[in-house]
Protein backbone atom coordinates (compact mmCIF):
# COMPACT_ATOMS: atom_id res chain seq x y z
CA UNK A 1 0.00 0.00 0.00
CA UNK A 2 1.65 2.92 -0.66
CA UNK A 3 0.44 7.07 -0.60
CA UNK A 4 1.41 9.84 -2.48
CA UNK A 5 3.70 12.41 -1.12
CA UNK A 6 5.15 16.02 -3.47
CA UNK A 7 7.83 17.99 -3.07
CA UNK A 8 8.91 20.78 -5.84
CA UNK A 9 9.32 18.45 -8.85
CA UNK A 10 6.08 17.00 -8.47
CA UNK A 11 4.40 13.74 -6.31
CA UNK A 12 5.56 10.49 -5.76
CA UNK A 13 4.84 7.04 -4.23
CA UNK A 14 5.59 6.29 -0.57
CA UNK A 15 4.80 3.35 1.35
CA UNK A 16 2.48 3.48 4.20
CA UNK A 17 5.19 2.18 6.00
CA UNK A 18 7.20 5.26 5.64
CA UNK A 19 7.15 8.28 7.44
CA UNK A 20 9.31 9.89 5.12
CA UNK A 21 7.92 11.81 2.09
CA UNK A 22 8.94 12.28 -1.23
CA UNK A 23 12.71 13.30 -1.14
CA UNK A 24 13.87 10.90 0.71
CA UNK A 25 12.09 8.12 -1.79
CA UNK A 26 13.22 10.20 -4.73
CA UNK A 27 16.97 9.49 -2.96
CA UNK A 28 16.36 5.97 -2.63
CA UNK A 29 15.90 4.88 -6.64
CA UNK A 30 18.45 8.01 -7.31
CA UNK A 31 21.49 6.71 -5.40
CA UNK A 32 21.50 2.65 -4.99
CA UNK A 33 25.40 2.61 -4.52
CA UNK A 34 26.10 -0.49 -2.01
CA UNK A 35 24.71 -0.97 1.31
CA UNK A 36 26.43 1.49 3.39
CA UNK A 37 23.62 2.96 5.38
CA UNK A 38 24.09 6.82 7.15
CA UNK A 39 25.39 5.93 10.74
CA UNK A 40 22.36 6.49 12.79
CA UNK A 41 24.89 8.37 14.59
CA UNK A 42 24.77 11.24 12.15
CA UNK A 43 21.12 10.21 12.78
CA UNK A 44 20.56 11.21 16.08
CA UNK A 45 23.03 14.19 15.86
CA UNK A 46 20.47 15.65 13.05
CA UNK A 47 17.64 15.09 15.12
CA UNK A 48 19.32 17.00 18.28
CA UNK A 49 19.85 19.90 16.41
CA UNK A 50 16.12 19.86 14.86
CA UNK A 51 15.20 19.36 18.82
CA UNK A 52 17.14 22.26 19.81
CA UNK A 53 16.22 24.41 16.91
CA UNK A 54 12.56 23.54 17.91
CA UNK A 55 13.27 25.11 21.71
CA UNK A 56 14.77 28.18 19.91
CA UNK A 57 12.52 29.00 17.19
CA UNK A 58 9.38 28.81 19.59
CA UNK A 59 11.30 30.77 22.21
CA UNK A 60 11.23 33.90 19.45
CA UNK A 61 8.17 32.91 18.13
CA UNK A 62 8.72 32.07 14.74
CA UNK A 63 7.12 28.96 14.77
CA UNK A 64 3.95 27.86 16.40
CA UNK A 65 4.48 26.36 20.25
CA UNK A 66 2.68 23.20 19.62
CA UNK A 67 4.79 23.11 16.53
CA UNK A 68 7.72 22.41 18.34
CA UNK A 69 5.97 20.50 21.18
CA UNK A 70 5.28 18.22 18.53
CA UNK A 71 8.89 18.40 16.75
CA UNK A 72 10.35 17.56 20.41
CA UNK A 73 8.00 14.90 21.20
CA UNK A 74 8.92 12.99 18.24
CA UNK A 75 12.80 14.01 18.05
CA UNK A 76 12.17 11.99 21.81
CA UNK A 77 11.16 9.45 20.04
CA UNK A 78 13.97 8.89 17.64
CA UNK A 79 16.50 9.48 20.31
CA UNK A 80 15.30 6.32 22.60
CA UNK A 81 15.78 4.39 18.75
CA UNK A 82 12.22 3.91 18.46
CA UNK A 83 12.18 4.62 14.38
CA UNK A 84 15.81 3.69 13.77
CA UNK A 85 14.43 1.85 10.27
CA UNK A 86 13.30 4.94 9.08
CA UNK A 87 16.41 6.24 7.77
CA UNK A 88 17.89 3.95 5.19
CA UNK A 89 19.63 6.17 2.91
CA UNK A 90 23.12 5.67 2.20
CA UNK A 91 26.24 7.04 2.27
CA UNK A 92 26.73 7.40 -1.07
CA UNK A 93 24.32 10.81 -2.08
CA UNK A 94 24.80 14.56 -2.73
CA UNK A 95 28.01 15.64 -1.19
CA UNK A 96 26.27 18.06 1.45
CA UNK A 97 24.03 15.64 2.70
CA UNK A 98 20.92 17.43 1.97
CA UNK A 99 19.18 14.04 1.09
CA UNK A 100 19.73 12.73 4.61
CA UNK A 101 19.31 16.30 5.90
CA UNK A 102 15.67 16.42 4.68
CA UNK A 103 15.34 12.42 5.63
CA UNK A 104 15.31 13.74 9.43
CA UNK A 105 13.27 16.44 8.49
CA UNK A 106 10.62 14.61 6.56
CA UNK A 107 10.50 11.49 9.05
CA UNK A 108 9.97 13.99 12.45
CA UNK A 109 7.23 15.79 10.85
CA UNK A 110 5.31 12.49 8.97
CA UNK A 111 5.73 11.25 12.75
CA UNK A 112 4.22 14.42 14.32
CA UNK A 113 1.48 14.58 11.50
CA UNK A 114 0.19 11.41 12.34
CA UNK A 115 0.56 11.86 16.46
CA UNK A 116 -2.16 14.58 15.13
CA UNK A 117 -4.07 13.07 12.23
CA UNK A 118 -3.51 9.40 12.48
CA UNK A 119 -2.13 9.49 9.14
CA UNK A 120 1.86 9.32 7.99
CA UNK A 121 3.44 11.61 6.29
CA UNK A 122 2.13 14.90 4.75
CA UNK A 123 3.09 18.43 5.35
CA UNK A 124 -0.14 19.39 7.79
CA UNK A 125 0.47 20.44 10.73
CA UNK A 126 4.17 19.80 11.01
CA UNK A 127 5.86 20.70 7.71
CA UNK A 128 9.20 19.35 7.29
CA UNK A 129 10.55 22.51 5.28
CA UNK A 130 8.89 25.48 6.96
CA UNK A 131 8.89 24.04 10.42
CA UNK A 132 11.30 21.27 11.27
CA UNK A 133 14.10 22.97 9.19
CA UNK A 134 13.33 26.48 9.72
CA UNK A 135 16.62 28.61 10.09
CA UNK A 136 18.46 26.01 9.06
CA UNK A 137 20.12 24.73 5.36
CA UNK A 138 21.66 21.35 5.01
CA UNK A 139 24.75 23.40 4.06
CA UNK A 140 25.28 23.64 8.20
CA UNK A 141 23.32 21.45 9.55
CA UNK A 142 25.04 18.64 8.25
CA UNK A 143 28.29 19.57 9.16
CA UNK A 144 27.12 20.65 12.52
CA UNK A 145 25.72 16.51 12.75
CA UNK A 146 29.40 15.72 11.31
CA UNK A 147 31.10 17.21 14.62
CA UNK A 148 28.16 16.43 16.81
CA UNK A 149 28.62 12.47 16.29
CA UNK A 150 32.29 12.68 16.13
CA UNK A 151 32.43 14.35 19.61
CA UNK A 152 29.84 11.95 20.83
CA UNK A 153 31.60 8.57 19.41
CA UNK A 154 35.06 9.94 20.89
CA UNK A 155 33.84 10.35 24.46
CA UNK A 156 31.05 7.88 25.29
CA UNK A 157 33.40 5.09 23.12
CA UNK A 158 36.74 5.23 22.24
CA UNK A 159 37.68 7.45 25.20
CA UNK A 160 36.72 4.80 28.02
CA UNK A 161 38.35 1.68 26.18
CA UNK A 162 41.39 3.55 25.44
CA UNK A 163 41.90 4.34 28.87
CA UNK A 164 41.11 0.49 30.09
CA UNK A 165 43.50 -0.60 27.43
CA UNK A 166 46.02 1.46 28.54
CA UNK A 167 45.40 0.53 32.66
CA UNK A 168 45.32 -3.18 31.63
CA UNK A 169 48.91 -2.67 30.15
CA UNK A 170 50.18 -0.33 33.29
CA UNK A 171 48.84 -3.13 35.39
CA UNK A 172 50.92 -5.54 33.81
CA UNK A 173 54.05 -3.56 33.38
CA UNK A 174 53.85 -2.71 37.27
CA UNK A 175 53.29 -6.73 38.17
CA UNK A 176 56.32 -7.14 36.27
CA UNK A 177 58.93 -4.44 36.64
CA UNK A 178 61.18 -6.70 37.79
CA UNK A 179 61.87 -9.34 35.42
CA UNK A 180 64.84 -9.23 33.27
CA UNK A 181 64.83 -9.98 29.92
CA UNK A 182 67.16 -9.13 26.84
CA UNK A 183 66.43 -5.78 25.15
CA UNK A 184 66.44 -5.76 21.10
CA UNK A 185 67.26 -3.22 18.79
CA UNK A 186 67.46 -3.75 14.65
CA UNK A 187 66.16 -6.92 15.84
CA UNK A 188 69.44 -8.04 17.36
CA UNK A 189 69.99 -8.34 21.02
CA UNK A 190 70.95 -5.65 23.48
CA UNK A 191 71.60 -4.57 26.79
CA UNK A 192 68.68 -5.62 29.20
CA UNK A 193 65.37 -4.49 29.72
CA UNK A 194 63.10 -5.37 32.30
CA UNK A 195 59.18 -6.70 31.04
CA UNK A 196 58.11 -4.27 32.69
CA UNK A 197 60.01 -0.92 31.19
CA UNK A 198 58.98 -2.61 27.45
CA UNK A 199 55.25 -2.80 28.59
CA UNK A 200 55.66 0.98 29.87
CA UNK A 201 56.63 2.24 26.34
CA UNK A 202 53.33 1.12 25.37
CA UNK A 203 51.35 2.74 28.38
CA UNK A 204 53.12 5.79 27.48
CA UNK A 205 52.72 6.12 23.65
CA UNK A 206 48.60 5.03 24.45
CA UNK A 207 48.43 8.21 26.95
CA UNK A 208 49.80 10.54 24.33
CA UNK A 209 47.52 9.30 21.72
CA UNK A 210 44.91 9.84 24.25
CA UNK A 211 46.15 13.55 24.89
CA UNK A 212 46.26 14.19 21.46
CA UNK A 213 43.02 13.06 20.54
CA UNK A 214 41.08 15.17 23.62
CA UNK A 215 43.52 17.70 21.83
CA UNK A 216 42.29 17.69 18.36
CA UNK A 217 38.81 17.53 19.91
CA UNK A 218 38.99 21.87 20.30
CA UNK A 219 37.62 22.86 17.38
CA UNK A 220 35.74 19.58 16.55
CA UNK A 221 33.90 21.61 19.43
CA UNK A 222 32.46 24.69 17.49
CA UNK A 223 29.84 24.21 14.90
CA UNK A 224 28.33 25.28 11.99
CA UNK A 225 25.03 25.95 12.46
CA UNK A 226 23.55 29.21 11.97
CA UNK A 227 25.71 29.72 8.68
CA UNK A 228 22.60 28.47 7.02
CA UNK A 229 23.45 28.26 2.99
CA UNK A 230 26.84 29.62 2.27
CA UNK A 231 27.96 30.95 5.74
CA UNK A 232 25.92 34.41 5.63
CA UNK A 233 23.16 33.19 7.80
CA UNK A 234 20.74 34.39 5.70
CA UNK A 235 16.90 33.50 6.69
CA UNK A 236 18.02 32.94 10.67
CA UNK A 237 17.23 35.33 13.11
CA UNK A 238 20.61 36.92 14.83
CA UNK A 239 22.43 34.79 17.37
CA UNK A 240 20.93 31.56 16.09
CA UNK A 241 24.29 30.09 16.00
CA UNK A 242 25.41 30.87 19.32
CA UNK A 243 21.95 30.05 20.33
CA UNK A 244 21.74 26.50 19.24
CA UNK A 245 25.33 25.53 20.34
CA UNK A 246 24.25 26.46 23.49
CA UNK A 247 21.06 24.71 23.46
CA UNK A 248 23.22 21.36 22.19
CA UNK A 249 26.04 21.53 24.88
CA UNK A 250 23.32 21.51 27.62
CA UNK A 251 21.17 18.70 25.64
CA UNK A 252 24.31 16.95 25.30
CA UNK A 253 26.93 17.77 28.07
CA UNK A 254 29.31 18.49 25.89
CA UNK A 255 31.05 22.19 25.35
CA UNK A 256 29.86 22.71 22.23
CA UNK A 257 30.24 26.78 20.93
CA UNK A 258 29.47 28.53 18.40
CA UNK A 259 32.19 28.19 15.31
CA UNK A 260 33.58 31.39 14.84
CA UNK A 261 33.72 31.65 11.06
CA UNK A 262 30.77 30.03 9.24
CA UNK A 263 32.23 30.24 5.69
CA UNK A 264 34.93 28.30 7.17
CA UNK A 265 33.18 25.84 8.45
CA UNK A 266 30.88 25.04 6.11
CA UNK A 267 33.62 25.21 3.07
CA UNK A 268 35.94 23.21 4.91
CA UNK A 269 36.76 20.23 7.16
CA UNK A 270 40.10 20.51 9.03
CA UNK A 271 39.38 19.64 12.47
CA UNK A 272 37.78 16.20 11.14
CA UNK A 273 41.12 15.74 9.06
CA UNK A 274 42.96 16.77 12.42
CA UNK A 275 40.90 14.49 14.80
CA UNK A 276 41.47 11.76 11.99
CA UNK A 277 45.38 12.38 12.22
CA UNK A 278 45.03 11.34 15.85
CA UNK A 279 43.30 8.49 15.23
CA UNK A 280 45.78 7.13 12.85
CA UNK A 281 48.50 7.97 15.38
CA UNK A 282 46.61 5.74 17.83
CA UNK A 283 46.65 2.82 14.81
CA UNK A 284 50.08 2.92 14.37
CA UNK A 285 51.01 2.76 18.42
CA UNK A 286 48.38 -0.27 18.27
CA UNK A 287 50.57 -1.69 15.36
CA UNK A 288 53.71 -1.88 17.48
CA UNK A 289 52.01 -3.26 20.35
CA UNK A 290 49.90 -6.04 18.07
CA UNK A 291 53.33 -6.75 16.37
CA UNK A 292 55.86 -6.34 19.18
CA UNK A 293 53.71 -8.92 21.17
CA UNK A 294 53.05 -11.18 18.22
CA UNK A 295 56.72 -11.26 18.10
CA UNK A 296 57.54 -11.92 21.70
CA UNK A 297 55.15 -14.41 21.69
CA UNK A 298 56.35 -16.30 18.32
CA UNK A 299 56.93 -20.34 18.82
CA UNK A 300 56.67 -21.78 20.65
CA UNK A 301 59.50 -23.61 19.85
CA UNK A 302 61.21 -22.55 17.16
CA UNK A 303 60.52 -18.38 17.92
CA UNK A 304 61.31 -15.85 20.50
CA UNK A 305 58.90 -17.46 22.86
CA UNK A 306 59.62 -15.09 25.52
CA UNK A 307 55.63 -14.36 26.04
CA UNK A 308 52.69 -16.36 26.71
CA UNK A 309 49.47 -14.53 24.75
CA UNK A 310 45.89 -16.46 25.36
CA UNK A 311 44.75 -19.72 23.52
CA UNK A 312 41.42 -18.36 22.78
CA UNK A 313 40.79 -20.90 19.96
CA UNK A 314 42.59 -23.55 17.86
CA UNK A 315 45.11 -22.11 15.15
CA UNK A 316 44.63 -24.18 11.98
CA UNK A 317 42.55 -26.45 10.28
CA UNK A 318 45.09 -28.96 9.26
CA UNK A 319 47.72 -29.15 12.28
CA UNK A 320 46.49 -30.01 15.14
CA UNK A 321 47.30 -28.09 18.16
CA UNK A 322 48.76 -25.06 16.77
CA UNK A 323 47.18 -21.56 18.31
CA UNK A 324 47.79 -18.44 16.46
CA UNK A 325 48.41 -14.77 17.99
CA UNK A 326 44.35 -13.80 16.25
CA UNK A 327 44.18 -10.93 18.90
CA UNK A 328 47.82 -9.32 17.31
CA UNK A 329 46.41 -10.00 13.86
CA UNK A 330 43.11 -8.22 14.47
CA UNK A 331 44.08 -5.44 15.74
CA UNK A 332 46.60 -5.03 13.26
CA UNK A 333 43.93 -5.46 10.50
CA UNK A 334 42.08 -2.06 12.22
CA UNK A 335 45.08 -0.33 12.11
CA UNK A 336 45.68 -0.87 8.63
CA UNK A 337 41.62 0.23 8.05
CA UNK A 338 42.26 3.51 10.10
CA UNK A 339 45.03 4.32 7.89
CA UNK A 340 43.33 3.42 5.52
CA UNK A 341 40.28 5.61 6.17
CA UNK A 342 42.59 8.73 6.91
CA UNK A 343 43.95 8.69 3.49
CA UNK A 344 40.23 9.23 2.34
CA UNK A 345 39.16 11.47 4.40
CA UNK A 346 42.32 13.80 3.69
CA UNK A 347 41.27 13.47 -0.19
CA UNK A 348 37.64 13.95 0.95
CA UNK A 349 38.37 17.19 2.92
CA UNK A 350 40.71 18.72 0.55
CA UNK A 351 38.29 18.82 -2.25
CA UNK A 352 36.28 21.15 -1.12
CA UNK A 353 35.46 24.20 -3.73
CA UNK A 354 34.40 27.61 -3.36
CA UNK A 355 31.74 27.73 -0.02
CA UNK A 356 30.98 24.48 0.34
CA UNK A 357 32.94 21.01 0.89
CA UNK A 358 30.76 18.55 -0.80
CA UNK A 359 32.62 15.40 0.33
CA UNK A 360 30.95 15.39 3.70
CA UNK A 361 29.01 12.22 3.70
CA UNK A 362 32.48 9.86 2.91
CA UNK A 363 34.20 12.02 5.33
CA UNK A 364 31.85 10.85 8.79
CA UNK A 365 31.64 7.60 7.37
CA UNK A 366 35.28 7.18 7.59
CA UNK A 367 35.74 9.32 10.84
CA UNK A 368 32.88 7.08 12.65
CA UNK A 369 34.48 3.70 11.62
CA UNK A 370 37.95 4.63 12.84
CA UNK A 371 36.10 5.46 16.11
CA UNK A 372 34.16 2.34 16.51
CA UNK A 373 36.79 0.20 14.94
CA UNK A 374 39.23 1.74 17.36
CA UNK A 375 36.96 1.74 20.68
CA UNK A 376 36.18 -1.89 19.86
CA UNK A 377 39.41 -3.06 18.90
CA UNK A 378 41.00 -1.45 22.57
CA UNK A 379 38.33 -3.10 24.69
CA UNK A 380 38.92 -6.87 23.07
CA UNK A 381 42.31 -6.87 22.96
CA UNK A 382 42.67 -5.68 26.12
CA UNK A 383 39.91 -8.43 27.48
CA UNK A 384 41.48 -10.79 24.91
CA UNK A 385 45.31 -10.46 25.03
CA UNK A 386 46.53 -7.99 27.65
CA UNK A 387 44.45 -9.26 30.77
CA UNK A 388 45.59 -13.23 30.09
CA UNK A 389 49.59 -12.10 28.98
CA UNK A 390 52.14 -13.45 30.84
CA UNK A 391 55.49 -13.77 30.30
CA UNK A 392 58.26 -16.97 30.19
CA UNK A 393 60.32 -15.93 32.72
CA UNK A 394 62.82 -19.28 32.29
CA UNK A 395 63.13 -18.37 28.67
CA UNK A 396 63.98 -14.35 29.07
CA UNK A 397 66.69 -15.80 31.72
CA UNK A 398 67.57 -17.66 28.87
CA UNK A 399 68.34 -15.25 26.26
CA UNK A 400 69.68 -12.69 29.29
CA UNK A 401 72.21 -15.39 29.92
CA UNK A 402 73.28 -16.11 26.71
CA UNK A 403 73.33 -12.82 25.41
CA UNK A 404 75.87 -11.06 23.78
CA UNK A 405 75.34 -7.07 24.51
CA UNK A 406 75.82 -7.89 28.40
CA UNK A 407 79.60 -7.15 27.52
CA UNK A 408 78.24 -3.15 27.25
CA UNK A 409 79.10 -3.09 30.82
CA UNK A 410 82.50 -4.08 30.00
CA UNK A 411 83.31 -0.61 28.08
CA UNK A 412 83.62 1.75 30.79
CA UNK A 413 86.50 -0.56 32.72
CA UNK A 414 88.49 -2.54 29.58
CA UNK A 415 86.95 -0.07 26.92
CA UNK A 416 85.14 -0.50 23.57
CA UNK A 417 87.56 -2.24 21.62
CA UNK A 418 88.41 -4.75 24.50
CA UNK A 419 84.91 -5.14 24.64
CA UNK A 420 84.00 -5.82 21.16
CA UNK A 421 86.94 -8.65 20.78
CA UNK A 422 85.04 -10.28 23.79
CA UNK A 423 81.66 -10.68 22.20
CA UNK A 424 82.92 -11.05 18.64
CA UNK A 425 85.16 -14.22 20.28
CA UNK A 426 81.88 -15.43 21.86
CA UNK A 427 80.14 -15.46 19.00
CA UNK A 428 82.26 -16.85 16.50
CA UNK A 429 83.57 -19.59 19.15
CA UNK A 430 80.08 -20.24 20.78
CA UNK A 431 81.24 -19.40 24.10
CA UNK A 432 80.01 -17.45 27.03
CA UNK A 433 80.88 -13.49 27.90
CA UNK A 434 82.25 -14.88 30.94
CA UNK A 435 84.35 -17.39 28.79
CA UNK A 436 86.01 -15.72 26.44
CA UNK A 437 86.82 -12.55 29.02
CA UNK A 438 88.85 -14.95 30.59
CA UNK A 439 90.20 -16.75 27.42
CA UNK A 440 91.62 -13.45 26.67
CA UNK A 441 93.13 -12.28 29.85
CA UNK A 442 91.35 -8.91 29.95
CA UNK A 443 89.65 -8.91 33.25
CA UNK A 444 89.61 -11.95 35.87
CA UNK A 445 86.62 -13.97 37.25
CA UNK A 446 85.73 -12.02 40.07
CA UNK A 447 86.10 -8.64 38.06
CA UNK A 448 83.36 -10.13 35.59
CA UNK A 449 80.96 -11.17 38.26
CA UNK A 450 81.38 -7.55 39.86
CA UNK A 451 80.82 -5.77 36.51
CA UNK A 452 78.57 -7.77 34.22
CA UNK A 453 75.02 -7.73 36.54
CA UNK A 454 72.29 -6.96 34.15
CA UNK A 455 70.20 -5.87 37.34
CA UNK A 456 72.37 -2.72 37.44
CA UNK A 457 72.50 -1.68 33.65
CA UNK A 458 68.82 -0.87 33.77
CA UNK A 459 68.79 3.07 34.36
CA UNK A 460 71.23 6.15 33.71
CA UNK A 461 74.18 6.58 36.08
CA UNK A 462 74.54 2.80 36.78
CA UNK A 463 77.29 0.57 35.13
CA UNK A 464 78.89 -2.82 35.68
Amino acid sequence: MVRIESDSLGTVEVSEYAYWGAQTQRSLSNFVIGDQCMPLEVIHALVLIKKSAARINARLGLIPPQVAQLIEQTTDEILTGQHDTQFPLLVWQTGSGTQTNMNVNEVIAGRANEIVTGERGGKKPVHPNDHVNFAQSSNDCFPTAMHIAAVRAIHHHLLPTLAELIEGLDAKATQYKHQLKTGRTHLMDATPITFGQELSAFVSQLKGSEQAIQRALTPVYELAQGGTAVGTGLNAPLGFGEAIAHELAMLTGLPFTSAPNKFAALAGHEPLVNLSGALKALATTLMKLANDLRLLGSGPRAGFAEIRLPANEPGSSIMPGKVNPTQCEALSMVACQIMGNDAALSFAASLGQLQLNVFKPVIIYNLLQSIRLLADSCHNFNLHCIEGMEPDPKKMEEYLERGLMLVTALNPHIGYDKSAEIAKKAYVEHLTLREAALQLGYLSEQQFDQWVRPEKMLEAGQSG
